[in-house]
């Protein structure tokens, strides 16, 4: 699991960490954009859809898990709640895990975005003020939400 802001480096990460033998890389962005990508054009629609895909993967992770697969879940995982929703994964599989939680400024992931955007090498463009918004309810995640924690900076 991985826990950042927008543009901090979560899918870098993610396809580094899935390189692993016998582990599986889901990520959420790829998933809505295939699935939602023309439906989506607002944080409601991302909600809802988010919503939508989790219900679906929430159990298929878990079989992936019981089955002695690893799983990098790259899925926002930025808030409480959404991460509520990847401890009830845990619960369910009794997986070890980590939690990593990039530490990464807004001035590094604006600058990053501009070049995502502008390369076009994500799924979905991101304005800046979208940014802002997003980056508003961010809360890192702490040790009373009982994740084995993993941080890393812009150096690594």
């Amino acid at each position: 699991m991985i826990c950042g802001k927008i543009a901090a480096g979560k899918s870098t990460l993610a396809a580094q960490l899935s390189a692993r033998e016998d582990t599986v890389l889901i990520a959420e962005d790829t998933w809505l954009a295939q699935l939602f990508g023309d439906r989506m054009s607002s944080g409601a629609d991302y909600m809802r859809c988010s919503a939508k895909l989790r219900a679906v993967m929430g159990p298929h992770v878990v079989n992936l898990l019981e089955s002695g697969l690893s799983v990098v879940l790259d899925f926002q995982a930025n808030t409480v709640e959404s991460r509520a929703w990847m401890r009830g994964i845990l619960d369910q599989s009794r997986a070890a895990h980590q939690m990593h939680v990039l530490i990464i400024s807004d001035e590094l992931c604006l600058e990053r975005l501009h070049r995502r955007n502008t390369e076009g090498t994500h799924p979905f463009t991101v304005s800046d003020d979208l940014f802002h918004q997003i980056t508003r309810h961010f809360v890192p995640p702490t040790p009373d939400e009982g994740f084995t924690l993993v941080l890393h900076d812009a150096q690594g």
